[in-house]
């Protein structure tokens, strides 16, 4: 019998909040936290945000879960579960980001169709030196898709896979990224909620593992100033009620041969650009990898197999159709960035919103896009709420709460720059 029980939520600031439980306690189903967690920010500064009840006296929030969800952990004698918060009259807590991607994935499955994601996690591998300080891990032939000591020395991404495989997570791919000592881990496609579930546990996992090699493993959009970018790319179709792929349209693939669900995807995606970006880009240090130029989702356009649009259309067809949403980083709650691509994306199947053109431009030198995301932190939270469409469906609650920490966190770090910056984030995200 496992010693304890880890039951965790992951916040508002895509921290992993928990307690360990006694083994006597995996029988229940629930514990309490302090509702007025959704008012702490980085800096642990206590916020009176919108719907944390700071200045109500600090109440409980119950977190509940499924006792067929508790699974075996990476930490010895440990078992590990991920639950949904309550409010403290037993109603679905309108804070939690789990909540919403389940209110998203019911609002497909109304229509008959089932939500598959897929998200591809890039990271910076970090090490302190002689004085401490943080700096890039020492991984002298890393270049991209490297393998093997040259791009990892320290062998912790095999300590990652090993463990990986024994807990039973779908790995699809490791492997290095552009940048050195930059990572990618991808695993496979899933149910939305399974799979959303798998990718939080999958990054807990591979930032302690790394740890224990005395690498600090950083899903900051930007954690080196003079490297590129790490996204969280959220690839998803749609299965019906026959198992098919609903995005398909047969065989091929591409733009050519798309049908109309996923026209209304795109151009939902497209519609809500800019209030995506305050969801799914939230941190300060995002907008300096939202760039012009940097296939990082900046500006508001769309294509086939092009990694420089936001919204990428894959080249396969039949099982493996599929779109893929390039703008969101990790610093990002995977739960809350999920919910608002699949509600972004339905309020375009329901709307019928125009669907641009396809970007001709090789987004380097030449895009046909002349709309972008905000510049800054501040202009995004603003974009955010003014789309109050996309707020209402992702939930008014979670995006006032989201827009006033996005509006203190921009008077936190407007000053800041550099490793200052870097820092005021590196250690959660």
């Amino acid at each position: 019998m496992p010693d304890r029980l880890r039951a965790l939520f992951c916040d508002h600031l895509s921290i992993m909040r928990g307690k360990y439980l006694p083994a006597s306690k995996i029988s229940d189903n629930d514990t309490r936290f302090c509702r007025s967690t959704f008012g702490v920010h980085y800096d642990k500064d206590l916020l009176n945000a919108p719907g944390a009840m700071m200045m109500e006296g600090l109440p409980d929030m119950e977190l509940r879960w499924k006792h067929d969800e508790i699974r075996d952990s990476w930490d010895d004698g440990t078992k590990i579960v991920i639950g949904d918060l309550y409010d403290d009259a037993g109603a679905p807590l309108p804070l939690c980001p789990r909540g919403a991607l389940k209110r998203a994935v019911a609002a497909w499955e109304a229509k008959g169709l089932t939500p598959k994601v897929g998200i591809e996690l890039e990271c910076f591998a970090l090490q302190t030196d002689d004085q401490g300080r943080l700096a890039p891990y020492d991984a002298p032939g890393g270049v991209v898709y490297g393998t093997g000591p040259f791009s990892d020395p320290l062998r912790f991404n095999d300590a990652i896979w090993e463990e990986a495989e024994r807990l039973g997570f779908p790995i699809e791919m490791i492997t290095s990224e552009f940048d050195n000592p930059q990572f990618e881990y991808v695993l496979t496609f899933d149910n939305a909620l399974k799979a959303v579930d798998n990718i939080v546990l999958f990054r807990l996992m591979a930032r302690e593992i790394a740890l224990e090699h005395g690498v600090l493993l950083s899903f900051m959009p930007k954690p080196l100033a003079e490297a590129g970018g790490s996204g969280m790319h959220i690839n998803f179709s749609f299965t019906d009620k026959s198992g098919a792929n609903a995005l398909s349209s047969g065989e091929l693939g591409g733009p050519e041969h798309m049908n109309d669900l996923a026209r209304g995807c795109l151009a939902g995606l497209l519609h809500h650009h800019k209030g995506l970006a305050g969801l799914i880009a939230p941190t300060a240090n995002s907008y300096q990898r939202l760039q012009p130029g940097s296939l990082s989702g900046y500006w508001q356009n769309w294509g086939g197999d092009h990694r420089n649009v936001t919204t990428r259309i894959s080249s396969e067809g039949g099982v493996k159709a599929r779109l893929e949403h390039r703008m969101a980083d990790a610093s990002a709650n995977p739960y809350t960035a999920v919910a608002a691509v699949l509600q972004a994306s339905l309020l375009g199947v329901e709307k019928g919103y125009a669907l641009q053109p396809m970007e001709t431009g090789d987004g380097f030198e030449k895009t046909d896009a002349t709309v972008g995301c905000a510049s800054d932190l501040k202009g995004a939270a603003a974009d955010l709420k003014a789309d109050t469409v996309l707020c209402e469906a992702v939930g008014d609650m979670l995006c006032a709460n989201h827009v006033y920490m996005k509006e203190q966190e921009f008077k936190k770090t407007r000053d800041l720059e550099g490793d200052a910056l870097r820092d005021f984030y590196v250690h959660f995200v």
